[in-house]
């Protein structure tokens, strides 16, 4: 207190010998502003919704030194008679996902065929001309696009694909053998379900089998067109599911699919062909028939364990018999013989801590030793049930992306806050990485890495503007300046954030604001552009210590890198050194030579480098919202009678 008096009696007498050897009024103001910090003192709002200052310069107008506008020209603005109010800008919602109605198909079209004699036999089998009076009642359901693709299908072309005389041909049967396999791809047989005409046939019964066989045409037709579809794009629209799901439509021409069938030799190699090419969708339908073949998990370790070196506890034997039975080549090598020396032990002694220390690191997870609900959940996994579905839905969700990812690219798996970079098929890199937040989730999307950008800017998203820098600059209009951010107009012209009257503005800032290149920058020292609608990136951070916790949700949406030196290196086709040279020149960018896809995906399954399938926990809850759309659209095609 006393030392606060001393300072008040001090700054008249400063100000006093300051003025009395005639500091220039400009000087004044400015050591004014610099005693009492400057900001929002001595000014008042003008109508436009800036702030003025009391000062002026020498010809009589306000210089803004900055602020936009001086000599007379600032940009006009909105006027603000009351304070807007604030909206906030939401983050992308799900939906309330909707499966496609099916129709019944009008075959009317194909009646002309039966009931023209005069139709070139060349272009109507004898045959199906003869059966089509078949159609007549017939109810046949199916999707709009595949119920348009057989009437223009079979109208072109009017003979039979899958029958030949009075019996279904070797293609036909070939094509019913595959759809009812669909359930090793983790679809639904019932989806493809259909009645497969007997082989005999009583003399009586002529125009009964005719009618027989075009149905089991059409039908046929109808089914393999929606496996087909499913393999190579899923049964469920992504971009339904909410607004963080999003990919391109995958074309899919059915009525050049019917003629390609038409002639084919092998239908299940054209069947099987549809579905994703890559190694990770064949580990995954391994994996699903290895835990359907399984029986439930044998040795439950309770949840809630929590265990710490030289504690005891009879839950540890069963971990430990976990780990053992979970050991590939390099654990066994350094552990095995320790494993079955203490495999039954319920002390956590010293000499045990190295194996689960390593167990953790195989796991993903911080190598601390202590054994807790997280590592028990890595370690003992999910039920057998979670895991089906869990496999189930990343099998759903590969079919979403391109049947082959490529040799070289780019994976980050949010879930398992991981992103990897694969090099002609290897994995030369997996770092941890920090995704968003539940509340500002990443998104679920792939795209082609552009550039890398040295000691980059951070163009501050309108979301964040608002949602977050808004209410604290009513009070604080200066903040920015202070804190290293340019603030620039509608027409580029820079802005001193002071100067404006942030109360003006609600959900709609007309300002651009960045951060300029420092250690503080919220980006780190580089980051790789992938342009996207979703304004998603990686980078790298200040924060280096959330790359320590297991859990990494923590960031606005976009992707930290734990390395991202080395994964610029990797994108770039050149070394950590030259990044490191680069880094020292200041402000730079640097486009890829390579096309290099990046995956910013969503997978609660997923294999690791070895093929082995790693669980994950749902950060943002999305496999219940898969799951669900994909019994939505069971039940629209089956339904239950």
């Amino acid at each position: 207190m006393k030392l606060f008096a001393r300072k008040v009696v001090l700054l008249p007498v400063v100000l006093a010998g300051t003025f009395a050897v005639g500091m220039p009024q400009v000087q004044a103001q400015s050591l004014f502003e610099h005693l009492f910090g400057g900001g929002v003192r001595n000014q008042r709002m003008d109508d436009s919704g800036y702030i003025r200052r009391s000062g002026r310069s020498g010809d009589g107008q306000y210089d803004g030194e900055g602020d936009g506008y001086r000599f007379g020209k600032r940009p006009a603005r909105p006027v603000a008679r009351k304070p807007a109010a604030v909206s906030k800008i939401s983050a992308p919602s799900y939906y309330n996902y909707k499966a496609p109605a099916l129709q019944r198909v009008d075959f009317t079209p194909l009646a002309a065929i039966g009931q023209s004699a005069s139709l070139d036999q060349a272009t109507a089998g004898t045959a199906f001309r003869e059966a089509v009076t078949g159609l007549s009642g017939y109810e046949l359901f199916a999707e709009p696009e595949i119920a348009k693709a057989l009437v223009e299908y079979y109208s072109d072309k009017p003979d039979f694909i899958w029958v030949t005389g009075n019996e279904v041909n070797e293609r036909g049967r070939d094509a019913v053998r595959v759809l009812g396999e669909a359930d090793s791809h983790g679809l639904s047989p019932a989806d493809y379900a259909i009645s497969v005409p007997s082989a005999s046939m009583s003399a009586g019964d002529a125009a009964a089998r005719k009618s027989e066989l075009i149905r089991f045409e059409m039908a046929l037709s109808a089914r393999v067109l929606r496996y087909a579809h499913d393999a190579e794009g899923g049964r469920i629209n992504p971009n339904k599911l909410s607004g963080y799901h999003d990919f391109p439509e995958k074309p899919f021409d059915m009525v050049d699919a019917l003629k390609v069938l038409s002639l084919a030799t092998d239908v299940r190699g054209w069947l099987e062909a549809r579905h994703p090419n890559n190694d990770e969708y064949n580990a995954l339908r391994v994996e699903l028939e290895a835990l359907k073949a399984s029986s439930e998990n044998d040795i439950v370790v309770d949840p809630k364990l929590l265990l710490k070196p030289g504690q005891t506890n009879p839950e540890l034997g069963k971990l430990l018999h976990l780990i053992a039975r979970d050991l590939d080549d390099e654990m066994g090598g350094d552990y095995g013989e320790l494993l079955a020396r203490t495999v039954n032990s319920e002390t956590y002694g010293q000499e045990l801590v190295p194996v689960v220390k390593a167990s953790q690191t195989r796991a993903g997870l911080t190598a601390d030793g202590v054994i807790g609900p997280r590592t028990v959940a890595a370690l003992a996994g999910t039920s057998k049930a979670e895991r089906i579905d869990k496999v189930l839905v990343a099998l759903e969700q590969l079919r979403w992306l391109p049947r082959d990812l490529g040799e070289t690219r780019v994976f980050i798996n949010q879930p398992a806050f991981t992103a990897r970079f694969i090099d002609k098929g290897v994995e030369k890199l997996n770092m941890r990485a920090v995704v968003g937040k539940p509340s500002n989730q990443t998104s679920f999307f792939y795209d082609e890495i552009e550039q890398v950008d040295y000691n980059p800017y951070w163009g501050v998203p309108q979301s964040i503007i608002v949602n977050e820098m808004l209410p604290r600059l009513r009070n604080d209009p200066g903040y920015l300046d202070r804190a290293g951010y340019e603030v620039t107009d509608a027409k580029g012209r820079s802005i001193s954030s002071s100067a404006i009257n942030w109360w003006a503005y609600g959900s709609k800032v007309p300002y651009n604001v960045r951060q300029t290149p420092s250690e503080a920058n919220a980006l780190g020292e580089l980051k790789i552009l992938f342009p996207n609608k979703h304004a998603i990136y990686m980078h790298d951070t200040p924060q280096k210590a959330l790359f320590d916790r297991d859990m990494r949700a923590f960031s606005h949406g976009c992707v930290r890198l734990k390395d991202p030196r080395g994964m610029a290196a990797a994108v770039l086709g050149t070394t950590v050194e030259h990044i490191e040279a680069k880094l020292k020149q200041g402000h730079s960018t640097e486009k890829t030579t390579l096309k290099i896809p990046v995956y910013v995906a969503y997978f609660t399954a997923w294999p690791d480098k070895h093929g082995k399938i790693e669980y994950f926990g749902d950060v943002y809850e999305r496999d219940a919202r898969v799951k669900l759309a994909m019994e939505k659209t069971d039940a629209v095609r089956v339904p239950s009678s």
